[in-house]
């Protein structure tokens, strides 16, 4: 469990020092204080993650430093202190924002029973935010799609990896579906009931890329306006996923390293060392092997990493799965969009007849544009060359492409054609329907010659 850092205002000494003294005992960072001016001060420089605060104070009373407090951090949580018979002031304090608060004379355990609480439901809420985009998602096997042996055999490997918690790395060309398959082995693991974060080290220059990982103290570099908990320390328990793991610099490599190495680290900018559990999963399109000959990849780190290697085979490898990801990817959007389009055998041919440099992910954005801009329910070849939209036509072999003029030409065209025979060349609608005027319709049917004469 995090470690939470607490602020405590109480100006009776003998009792401050008495609370502050339990809650150090129990691993807490705890900064004591006397009045409100005092408080104050210290929550305009630090991000407390729960403030105990006496209502009554000198100088400055508790709703006045709960206010302060809830509109710098509306995340920290404030549990005010109040004399018996001053109930209806705490109540007031509860109306306010305060989370809980307490009445004097209390037991020490029930203070630190509600702080822990806290620090649960701080765990919580934070484990949801990063999981809130995958709520609706449901992880299986039969979420990553094949019947080829090269799938099957994936198969089997990720059950296997799945029950034992050694790190992974999953090698594999862009749009092969490395992150679902991380994903499929944190859901089927002992894991799955603790925090999945997922972070693309490319995406993220040198200095963010630290401060993502391991988190940053107030004040540690200009913008750090307040403490960040790092993806290492949210995800204790759970698993990290590290995508587009071959750009990870040097600096960062030695971090990582030691996290593998001894489970610990420090946030950027910090002095206390945070104990870490994770599991580690990563995922590369570079050849790490190569960058470890060329220097620029530890190779102790590598080894670490390579525990147990995954190979995702690209699409042209595994044809016969095609089929398959096309009535999956149909019955994804055609449920989406509301739409009941199928393929044609000829279609299904053309992607049969080519070699998906972009793989899954370029097979499902072509299958997602053609049911979009599709108007019969049966898609042809055709419709899946206007759905590749500036690319070259797909059904073509490299010594026979086209100019992209050639194939812009022809896909307005046949879409031009459509819309006419479907609104039986009702110039007036189909002009509307193409978004045109009926002055550029008529010009564009003299251009491609065009009539239903």
């Amino acid at each position: 469990m995090i470690k939470p850092s607490i602020l405590l205002v109480e100006d009776d000494e003998i009792l401050r020092i008495t609370i502050s003294d339990a809650l150090a005992k129990q691993g807490w960072t705890v900064a004591a204080v006397e009045d409100g001016i005092d408080a104050g001060r210290l929550i305009n420089k630090n991000d407390y993650d729960i403030i105990v605060c006496d209502i009554r104070l000198p100088r400055k009373n508790g709703i006045e430093i709960l206010q302060e407090a809830k509109k710098l951090y509306p995340e920290t949580e404030v549990i005010m202190m109040t004399a018996y018979g001053k109930v209806e002031d705490a109540v007031s304090a509860m109306r306010l924002g305060a989370y809980d608060y307490i009445i004097k004379p209390f037991p020490l355990e029930d203070l630190i029973m509600r702080i822990e609480k806290i620090v649960s439901h701080q765990v919580l809420k934070r484990e949801y935010q990063l999981l809130k985009s995958h709520a609706e998602e449901r992880y299986s096997l039969f979420n990553i799609i094949g019947r080829s042996k090269k799938m099957q055999a994936l198969f089997d490997v990720i059950e296997r990896v799945s029950k034992i918690d050694s790190n992974v790395i999953i090698m594999g060309e862009s749009g092969t579906g490395k992150g679902l398959v991380a994903s499929v082995i944190h859901q089927n693991s002992a894991r799955k009931n603790k925090p999945f974060v997922k972070v693309n080290c490319a995406a993220l220059t040198e200095a963010l890329l630290e401060s993502e990982l391991f988190g940053h103290e107030k004040g540690a570099f200009t913008g750090a306006i307040r403490k960040r908990f790092g993806r290492f320390e949210i995800a204790n328990g759970g698993t990290i996923f590290l995508d587009e793991l071959g750009d990870i610099p040097p600096s960062i490599q030695v971090k990582l390293l030691r996290v593998l190495q001894e489970h610990e680290f420090e946030r950027v900018g910090g002095e206390e060392t945070i104990k870490t559990d994770v599991r580690l999963i990563s995922a590369t399109k570079m050849d790490l092997e190569r960058l470890v000959e060329e220097g620029k990849f530890r190779e102790d780190l590598f080894y670490r990493l390579k525990v147990i290697p995954i190979f995702l085979p690209p699409l042209r490898d595994r044809k016969e799965d095609i089929p398959l990801l096309v009535e999956h990817f149909l019955k994804k959007f055609n449920e989406r969009l509301g739409r009941t389009t199928k393929l044609s055998s000829e279609a299904i041919k053309t992607l049969m007849d080519y070699d998906f440099p972009g793989n899954i992910r370029e097979l499902e954005n072509i299958i997602e544009r053609a049911v979009a801009l599709s108007i019969e329910e049966v898609i042809r070849s055709i419709d899946l060359i206007t759905a590749v939209g500036e690319g070259a036509p797909i059904a073509d072999k490299p010594g026979e492409m086209p100019s992209l003029k050639e194939v812009l030409s022809k896909t307005e065209s046949n879409h031009l054609l459509r819309v006419l025979e479907r609104t039986s060349w009702n110039k007036v609608e189909a002009a509307r329907i193409l978004g045109i005027s009926r002055k550029s319709l008529w010009e564009k049917l003299k251009y491609y010659k065009m009539s239903n004469n």
